[in-house]
């Protein structure tokens, strides 16, 4: 029998050797592209690669200079100029022996011109950009008022436009000194909806919707040169059967992935998912307190349209927390089926906070484990998890710190029971012990 690879032993993607297998998922920096972005990023990014991070993901990262983002603050990347300035945020990992991964997206329909009432207002002529005509179930919800549509269905000639764009991109980042692309293949976003028989109705050579993805890892070869390139694959298993009928299956899932393996793609992150974005990406609790937080108020009112469609939204919140309660390593069977059908590395986040379940998942289900919600409170999580076999992330999972990012706040914890355990442990030194490399 082999031996499961330890957390501290190292792991090659694409060639690229990262000193460990723990990594900080992409997460939402809200760092905007004003002239402290490069400052703001580093100081989200660096602490995790201070404290023995093998690898850090830089969150979703827009390819286009118009539209497409999914929440307020995201960072675009379509300027050179604003790119070659993010130098700092690379070098301030490397300093600290990391690799960094910048992860590239567009939102399509899922974007704020769609659900974000105070910016559809900001930007009247702001289409959304569509891979087919809305399904069903989203026309509907456009028809009640609840979201916004006025869809754009990109032309054959248009989408080869955008996978461009993100080839363009991922030399920016490349030339800026970041060593991984990661394409956000999930969460809904544009490549997602490429990949999802529920958005992509579409009768060209894209109706394949595996195919953009091919062609946005030949786009950044030909631009980036061989930069290593990973990828988010869904599986649409969340969904509910009666409004989702045509979905990415788990097998489906699997097969996608096994395609991408084959010279495509160094790396694979499978997630589960629905066809919505909802809180099947951010399993646990409902975040009463960040709804109930006055000082939010405004901005919910300016995101969802008025105060009474904050609380349905509110409402709708509270039910899908039923529906999706926290799951241990939610996507760790998808990863495990995932890994027996390919030959590159599996990566593994979703709902993983121990250090004793990433022993049993390293070498099983996957071949590195990422965290992302628990860094909010605790940034230097990983000499804790790299310095003691039985430490756990103090994150509860209670989504205080994702909701107020609609009304445009950042993201950091905001359960005072986990701030002052992460106090707590600050005081006892435990995010300065040293990291085996």
């Amino acid at each position: 029998m082999s031996t499961a690879p330890r957390l501290e032993a190292p792991l090659d993607v694409g060639g690229l050797t990262l000193r460990n297998r723990l990594y900080r998922a992409p997460l939402l920096e809200c760092a905007g592209n004003g002239p402290d972005a490069a400052e703001r990023l580093a100081n989200e990014l660096e602490p995790a690669a201070a404290a023995g991070a093998g690898l850090v993901c830089q969150g979703a990262t827009i390819v286009r200079g118009d539209g497409g983002c999914a929440a307020p603050g995201m960072t675009r990347v379509h300027d050179d100029q604003f790119v070659a300035g993010l130098e700092r945020v690379p070098a301030a990992c490397h300093d600290h022996g990391a690799r960094v991964a910048v992860q590239l997206e567009h939102g399509g329909l899922r974007a704020m011109e769609t659900w974000h009432a105070g910016y559809r207002a900001e930007h009247p002529d702001l289409r959304q950009l569509a891979v087919s005509r809305p399904p069903a179930p989203l026309r509907l919800l456009d028809r009640v008022g609840l979201l916004d549509y006025d869809a754009h269905v990109m032309s054959t000639a248009e989408v080869e436009a955008l996978a461009a764009d993100f080839g363009r991109a991922a030399r920016r980042a490349v030339d800026a000194g970041y060593d991984v692309v990661h394409v956000a293949g999930a969460n809904m976003g544009i490549v997602h909806q490429f990949l999802s028989p529920f958005y992509n109705s579409r009768n060209d050579r894209f109706g394949d919707g595996v195919r953009f993805l091919e062609r946005v890892a030949e786009e950044v070869r030909a631009r980036a040169g061989d930069v290593p390139l990973m990828a988010n694959v869904p599986a649409e298993t969340s969904a509910p059967p009666l409004v989702a009928r045509d979905r990415i299956t788990r097998d489906r899932a699997v097969d996608i992935c096994a395609r991408l393996a084959d010279g495509a793609y160094d790396a694979l992150v499978p997630v589960s998912s629905s066809v919505f974005w909802d809180m099947s990406i951010v399993r646990g609790s409902y975040p009463a307190e960040a709804w109930a937080d006055e000082r939010f108020t405004d901005g919910y009112a300016s995101a969802f349209g008025s105060p009474l469609r904050a609380k349905l939204v509110a409402l709708g919140n509270r039910l899908e927390s039923l529906a999706y309660s926290f799951e241990p390593a939610w996507n760790a069977d998808l990863c495990r089926a995932v890994r027996d059908a390919v030959d590159v590395p599996v990566l593994c986040e979703g709902g993983i906070r121990e250090r004793e379940r990433i022993d049993t998942l390293l070498g099983d289900a996957c071949d590195a484990v990422g965290m992302g919600r628990p860094f909010y409170a605790e940034p230097r999580l990983p000499a804790r998890l790299l310095g003691s076999a039985d430490a756990r992330a103090v994150c509860e999972s209670c989504n205080n710190c994702a909701v107020p990012q609609a009304a445009g706040e950042p993201g950091v914890c905001r359960t005072p029971s986990v701030l002052r355990r992460a106090g707590e442990l600050r005081e006892q030194g435990a995010y300065e012990q040293p990291a085996d490399e």
